[in-house]
């Protein structure tokens, strides 16, 4: 007889199986735990779906206030356009377009931003190669001088740097706007991708140069496309920085090319209820960088991945 076969007791009657028995209970254990396991990721899921809900909600109420006219909103509040959609209406994005003093801030926004992101991802990327790969005379307390400047605050440089570029005749103009946005993103620039550029493998850069690659070369065709997610990431930090930022241009920008978010600041200081083009004003603000990180999603996470394994 196999030992698989029950073997029968002393009174005659059969033994049960016992592998039969403990097939029976891992399939049981097998279900349940399964069982717990859908359980315990259908909670996760619908926490994170409620949590995700709360986070959206000031940005859902900036929208429906953004489309719902002023007369309605002060009566019953943007929550009533799930019950009557049909009060959502575009004209406060009308008369947004045809306030020039917003629509020219947008254009300055852009005017400073885009500058700003592209300078900052060149010279890092130039500086961070440097410290990384080539020789020079005190490289390594120039990269501890670069990251020592990542601790200076921006308040503390905006009364020098306001009368330095009032002797250069820079001050209120976009040109010393983005120059003080570059200087102050240059730091983390190059102590984000000079990290980034030293993890590239030594052997790989040899072999290119004994193929007769320069160090122009060098860098553009190997260093550059191994460190796009690191400067997509770099770029889309940077442009958020400086989109959003209004202490800097309520310093060195005059009225004339001041962005967005001084330009809502003043509507809001000379017509307190303005919200027919405060609301769209600050929805589209908020909309462009959205764009700008859902547009390069898949290299920002690949670069925060990847310097997570490195």
């Amino acid at each position: 007889m196999s030992r698989s076969e029950a073997a029968p007791d002393p009174t005659g009657e059969p033994r049960p199986s016992v592998r039969g028995n403990g097939a029976r209970a891992g399939r049981a254990t097998t279900w349940a735990g399964r069982a717990a396991g859908g359980l315990a990721g259908g909670a996760v899921r619908v926490f994170l779906v409620v949590a995700a809900l709360f986070w959206l909600l000031p940005t859902l109420g900036l929208l429906f206030s953004s489309l719902v006219s002023p007369t309605d909103l002060n009566d019953g509040g943007w929550w009533q356009v799930f019950g009557a959609p049909s009060r959502l209406t575009a004209d406060n994005y009308e008369r947004l377009l045809a306030n020039d003093t917003i629509t020219s801030s947008l254009l300055n926004t852009f005017a400073i931003a885009v500058p700003a992101t592209l300078l900052v991802l060149a010279l890092g990327a130039f500086a961070g190669y440097a410290f990384a790969w080539l020789e020079f005379p005190g490289r390594d307390w120039l990269f501890l001088a670069v990251v020592a400047l990542l601790v200076v605050p921006v308040q503390v440089a905006l009364i020098p740097v306001s009368e330095l570029f009032g002797t250069i005749g820079l001050f209120e103009t976009t040109a010393g706007v983005v120059l003080f946005h570059t200087a102050f993103g240059l730091p983390f620039a190059v102590f984000l991708l000079r990290n980034f550029f030293a993890e590239i493998p030594r052997e790989l850069l040899e072999a290119a140069r004994l193929d007769g690659a320069g160090e122009l070369r060098l860098f553009t065709r190997v260093v550059l496309p191994l460190g796009g997610p690191a400067i997509a990431s770099l770029g889309i930090f940077q442009f958020l920085w400086v989109w959003n930022d209004m202490l800097v241009a309520l310093v060195f920008a005059d009225s004339a090319n001041a962005p967005i978010t001084v330009a809502l600041q003043q509507q809001v200081r000379q017509f307190g209820n303005n919200i027919d083009v405060l609301a769209p004003g600050a929805f589209l603000s908020m909309a462009v960088p959205l764009v700008v990180f859902f547009a390069f999603q898949r290299q920002f996470v690949t670069g925060v991945m990847a310097g997570a394994v490195k």
